[in-house]
């Protein structure tokens, strides 16, 4: 009878260790999904440098953003592969621009007084992305991810450097039109300016986001 009782508990014992074996695999899928989940959130952190304070105290103050539900990969590559063809380099930006001394850009409802305090430093800069060195397609991925990543946590003001093209072939900027062609393509874009010569002058923008719902205004 012991042995026939051994026998019948067989099945019951490979049954648990098949169970044991897949919660094991499932606890390690889930271990790596966050580690990458982190990995991407570092991401800002290696694009950006030292925060500025703002200079106005009127505008609204940020509140620390809640940690992001967790995204499955697929998700997370989708999402990437739109954001490289949202950003297309056929986009005619040229008539969308504010033909002045500098060229600028607003979206539509946006007055010129936006772009006139960009221009005069009204706005403090918070973060900063410069793309030297980095090739058309590389640049247009680093772009995408920065003003994704700046939105996202709350930032309203930013500067993108392309460069004036002094180091290219026949001295032309590669990338300067580029840049004004994917913000423009940007939804949360609402204006940008050529930067004050201290800033970068004509090799740089200075961008106003969209406020971000993290945003709220003071008491």
């Amino acid at each position: 009878m012991k042995a026939k009782s051994l026998q019948e508990l067989q099945p019951l014992r490979q049954a648990l260790a098949q169970a044991a074996a897949r919660a094991e695999a499932e606890r390690q899928r889930r271990l790596e999904l966050e580690r990458r989940l982190r990995a991407e959130q570092n991401l800002f952190q290696d694009y950006v440098g030292e925060v500025l304070p703002l200079r106005h105290t009127s505008l609204p103050h940020w509140l620390p953003p809640e940690p992001p539900p967790p995204e499955p990969m697929q998700f997370v590559l989708d999402e990437q592969r739109v954001l490289r063809e949202a950003m297309s380099d056929a986009f005619d930006v040229s008539t969308l621009l504010d033909v002045d001394d500098q060229l600028s850009f607003r979206r539509p409802g946006i007055g010129t007084d936006v772009t006139h305090k960009l221009r005069g430093g009204q706005w403090s800069i918070q973060r900063q992305l410069d793309l030297h060195g980095l090739r058309v397609d590389e640049a247009r991925e680093a772009l995408g991810q920065f003003i994704r990543l700046s939105h996202r946590t709350g930032l309203r003001c930013v500067r993108v450097v392309h460069g004036k093209g002094l180091g290219s072939p026949g001295k032309t900027p590669v990338l300067k039109g580029r840049v004004q062609s994917w913000l423009v393509q940007k939804k949360e874009v609402l204006a940008f300016v050529q930067a004050r010569p201290a800033e970068g002058g004509a090799g740089a923008l200075v961008v106003l986001l969209q406020p971000s719902k993290r945003w709220v205004p003071h008491d």
